[in-house]
Parts: C-alpha cells; sequence; structure tokens
C-alpha cells in the first residue's frame, strides 16, 4: 500500500471536498480522509509519502483527442505561431536538414491567428508562399482543426492535383479565380493529398504514442477519448498487451468502418478500464477555423460561404441506429 499525507487533495465529493490524506491499494484509491488518521492506522502496512503541502486533483480525461496525429504531430514542425512569417521560417529551418525530395510535415497552424496572411484567398495562405522557401521538397501542413491543410506545389503534383481535379464529395479544393488549386485542401479533401505522404510504420505510430503519453501526464490527462482510425487502434491494443498504455482510453469507430464493427457484433462499451469500444465518430459537418462548419447564415469574412454540411439528420439518425450502446 501507498499512503500520501500532508497534502491538499480535491475529492470531487460535495460532503468532502478536501482532504489530507489518500490511501492507495494495487493502483486503487480505498481511503480518503485526514492524513495524520491514516497514518495512525495505515502507515506501518506500506509506503508513506508526505507531499509537504502539494496539491492532488483527479486525473482528467480530454473527450476529444486525435492520439496518433497528436503524437506523430510532436516530431512534425509546429506550425501554431502567432505570425504567418514565423509559420514559414520553421518550415524553411526544417526543409534545411530534411534530404532533397522528402516530405516536410507540419501541424498546427490558423489563419485566423496571422495578421500578415496575406496573397491567398479568404484569408488563407497559399501555395506559392510554400514554393518561394521550400522548391526541393513536397510540403503539407495540417491545420490545428485538423479540418484544412496547406500543401506546396511540389506536394500537389505528388498527389497528382490538377485544376482538371474534382472536388470530393466531402470537401473541396480552394481555387483561384482561374480553378486552379491554391495549395488549401478543405474537409475530405485533406485525403487527397495525404494519402500521398509515406505513411507510417506501425511501430513507428506505436513508439510516438508510447512518447506523448508523459507528456499527457503532465497535463494532468490520465484519459482520452480517441477519434483516430484503424492503424492507432491498433498500436494502443499492442501497448496494452505490453503493459506500457498508460492512459484510460475510449476508442471510437469512424464511421466508415461502421458496417463492419456492427457485422461484427461490436457493442460500445466492449473492452477492459484501459481500452474500451465507445462510440462512433462521424462528421455533420465542418470546423469554425477554415469556414467549413455548416452556418445558418455566410460568414462575415467571406459572404458567399455558408460552410459545408456533410451528412443529413436521417444518414446521422441511421448510423444511430446500427450502434447499440451497452456502458
Amino acid at each position: 500500500m501507498r499512503l500520501l499525507i500532508n497534502a491538499t487533495i480535491h475529492t470531487m465529493d460535495e460532503r468532502h471536498p478536501s482532504v489530507s490524506g489518500l490511501l492507495i491499494d494495487r493502483g486503487q484509491i480505498v481511503r480518503a480522509g485526514d492524513g495524520e488518521c491514516l497514518r495512525e492506522q495505515f502507515g506501518g502496512s506500506g509506503e508513506v509519502e508526505d507531499l509537504a503541502g502539494l496539491t492532488v486533483l483527479p486525473g482528467l480525461t480530454d473527450a476529444h483527442v486525435h492520439l496518433q496525429h497528436y503524437a506523430l504531430s510532436l516530431q512534425k514542425v509546429d506550425c501554431e505561431t502567432p505570425t504567418l512569417a514565423e509559420c514559414l521560417r520553421r518550415v524553411a529551418e526544417r526543409a534545411s536538414i530534411t534530404p532533397g525530395g522528402e516530405w516536410v510535415l507540419g501541424h498546427g497552424w490558423q489563419q485566423n491567428d496571422w495578421p500578415d496572411c496575406e496573397g491567398g484567398i479568404g484569408g488563407f495562405p497559399a501555395a506559392a508562399m510554400l514554393d518561394a522557401i521550400v522548391p526541393g521538397h513536397p510540403v503539407y501542413l495540417t491545420a490545428k482543426s485538423l479540418h484544412a491543410g496547406w500543401a506546396n506545389s511540389a506536394a500537389l503534383r505528388a498527389a497528382g492535383l490538377s485544376q482538371n481535379t474534382p472536388d470530393p464529395a466531402d470537401g473541396a479544393l480552394q481555387r483561384d479565380a482561374a480553378g486552379k488549386p491554391t495549395g488549401i485542401l478543405l474537409e475530405g479533401a485533406m485525403g487527397l493529398v495525404s494519402k500521398a505522404v509515406p505513411a507510417e510504420s506501425e511501430a513507428s505510430i506505436r513508439d510516438a504514442i508510447r512518447s506523448a503519453q508523459r507528456k499527457l501526464w503532465a497535463f494532468g490527462l490520465t484519459g482520452v477519448h480517441d477519434f483516430d482510425r484503424r492503424a492507432c487502434f491498433i498500436a494502443l491494443q499492442e501497448l496494452h498487451l505490453a503493459g506500457e498504455l498508460g492512459l484510460r482510453i475510449v476508442k471510437n469507430v469512424p464511421v466508415e468502418d461502421l458496417e463492419y464493427a456492427a457485422g461484427l457484433g461490436l457493442r460500445g462499451g466492449f473492452g477492459d478500464e484501459m481500452l474500451w469500444i465507445g462510440g462512433v465518430k462521424a462528421f455533420a459537418d465542418g470546423a469554425l477555423g477554415p469556414h467549413t462548419a455548416a452556418m445558418l447564415s455566410p460568414y462575415v469574412d467571406d459572404p458567399g460561404n455558408r460552410g459545408m454540411l456533410l451528412l443529413d439528420r436521417e444518414q446521422i439518425f441511421d448510423h444511430g441506429r446500427r450502434w447499440p450502446a451497452s456502458r
């Protein structure tokens, strides 16, 4: 057993909101109360740790995480910058140490935060801005929302995209007045470029998630609801089997796999206390950042745009009907 004493421990119990002691046995909290009383009762039964007045909070659960994307983004260019110029500087810096022809990947940009973002369409950056600083590499940068991507011309060519490429049913290529792609890909159109990026191996995804856990713990997270896809689920299962999964994971089923999951008889709640199946992930519309969230009125700074409605109520109801939950 392990006894924590001399702490400010927030219990989330209205009757006893704060205590000074916590008794833990085999990973389970078995008593919470006055630290000195607990030490008198159980102090000789195991380790006693004096926290010297530190605060102890319940572990937090993030209700919407893309765990694979997050873990891999820690290895990419950090594009969450206050200016476009700083983002471009970081991309150029990474390109300078990347072998010629290899992809330069980044994540986190948000054009609404860039006062110097001029020259593109609708306040977005453009492929030409990346072309000017990185002519020898395909560059692909995903937005903070994960609802938009920004590619340079080399990346568009690698993906086989041109003026004649039609928009997918669930997304759009932003185009200039002549119909030429600008380098901004919205919603499902992101997949047109991402499929051209060399895929990460199962081992690299597993290793990235294992490493990323430490950063999430530092934020106070002990559980997450994950919305990434098959490769992430495989990595999580492997980490769990190896005893290396240190987060409680609710794994949600991508709507495109709903037919297979329901056909197997899977239900929400299947699994154990560390990794279990949750709900179904589907996009009804986009996100506010890239102006793809479906709105009743046009965006103030984009009068012809009401966003993208990707599912109607009948489709959503049908998906829900096929996914019984038991937990």
